[in-house]
């Protein structure tokens, strides 16, 4: 799934996004994310917490991260900080 920098509100461990299609809770998911003043991406691997809507509105994803390493929470730290 590609999701555009707008569309992702980033959490301290973690993400919402707006989704077409429900995701069911407890799936594990890995996302890329790079910022626009980093063409680096960084892999995340979480799991949905909650999916919260309905097919003509669409939905509300919470996924939470799991294993964050140091750096990439610092790296997360940095994302949810930058406008």
């Amino acid at each position: 799934m590609d999701l555009p920098a707008s569309a992702v509100r980033i959490r301290k461990n973690g993400i919402e996004f707006r989704a077409d299609n429900a995701i069911p809770v407890w799936t594990e998911m890995t996302v890329a994310m790079q910022t626009p003043a980093d063409s680096r991406k960084v892999n995340f691997s979480g799991v949905v917490v909650a999916c919260n809507g309905n097919r003509h509105a669409g939905y509300m994803v919470s996924l939470l991260f799991t294993s964050l390493s140091k750096q990439a929470q610092a790296r997360l730290n940095s994302m949810a900080v930058a406008p």
